[in-house]
């Protein structure tokens, strides 16, 4: 792989507005050199959520406007909370459509990446009582700040995870939603 373009931004300055402003490429460069949480309760809380950038289209119009959306104030999607025991944890996403609601459980656990295959932490929606769409959704995060995780949100299409978009949860801020 050539020598990104770009340089990685140190740990002790990288915020949401810093993630917010990266491409794909940049994202999946950070991710693969940041480290998973020490501890599943790292992420015990609440989350507040960014849309970061989609793996297609990476450019143009629709890039754009997609973009614009997950930075939007009014974004329903505001995040995940999180409760942990010592080797599983559980969560559930808050979404804010006309009223405030917690949709779609998730499971958490450590295990491989299906990006890189070093440890990370992997929310597992193929849970009962969520749609069959969301079973196929698989997100993992690393820490890329201190109280500051990213990752892949992706879709399992024939057993294999598929990215589509790189995703960022933030305990640096506070989460009023």
């Amino acid at each position: 792989m050539a020598a990104p373009s770009y340089q990685i931004p140190q740990t002790d300055r990288i915020d949401l507005n810093t993630l917010r402003r990266m491409n794909f490429s940049e994202l999946q460069e950070l991710y693969l050199n940041a480290r998973r949480p020490s501890a599943l309760s790292d992420l015990n809380g609440d989350a507040k959520g960014a849309m970061l950038a989609w793996k297609t289209p990476r450019s143009g119009p629709v890039a754009n406007l997609l973009a614009a959306l997950g930075g939007m104030r009014s974004f329903p999607w505001k995040g995940k909370s999180f409760e942990a025991g010592s080797d599983k944890g559980e969560g559930i996403n808050r979404i804010s459509l006309l009223k405030k609601m917690r949709w779609f459980p998730f499971g958490t656990r450590f295990q491989s990446s299906f990006l890189d295959g070093k440890p990370t932490f992997v929310l597992d929606y193929a849970r009962p009582g969520n749609p069959p769409f969301i079973r196929q959704i698989v997100d993992e995060v690393r820490e890329v700040a201190p109280g500051l995780y990213m990752g892949p949100a992706a879709l399992n299409v024939g057993g294999k995870p598929r990215p589509i978009l790189f995703f960022a949860l933030s305990f640096q801020e506070s989460s009023a939603d």
